[in-house]
């Protein structure tokens, strides 16, 4: 699957657009890498407990974001985006979407 933020890709056309494609997940804190975080933030330098949720994060939501896209026979997804919420205290939404395309070689 060929995933880009722009618009198109410079050796493909674009031949058919499939619409809005997108995949989620909602993680919450977990109190052992809230300690930890929380003595990061006094000694400074990298949370890496967060780092590390949060890449996992992205990696799932991609997948299952790639799963919708290959139920619609795509090939190619463009403007890839993310963005993320807060559902309730303690955990976040992360989404990304973008569109659904069928792609041929230039």
């Amino acid at each position: 699957m060929l995933i880009t933020t722009q618009d198109n890709f410079s050796d493909y056309e674009t031949i058919e657009t499939f619409g809005l494609v997108k995949g989620n997940t909602i993680r919450a804190r977990h109190i052992g890498k809230d300690i930890m975080a929380g003595l990061r933030t006094i000694i400074g330098g990298e949370i890496t407990e967060y780092t590390k949720m949060l890449a996992e994060s992205r990696e799932q939501a991609i997948d299952r974001m790639i799963a919708d896209a290959q139920s619609k026979n795509a090939d190619g997804i463009v403007c890839l985006r993310f963005t993320t919420s807060a559902v309730m205290q303690g955990s976040a939404e992360l989404l990304v979407y973008g569109t659904a395309v069928k792609l041929r070689k230039k």
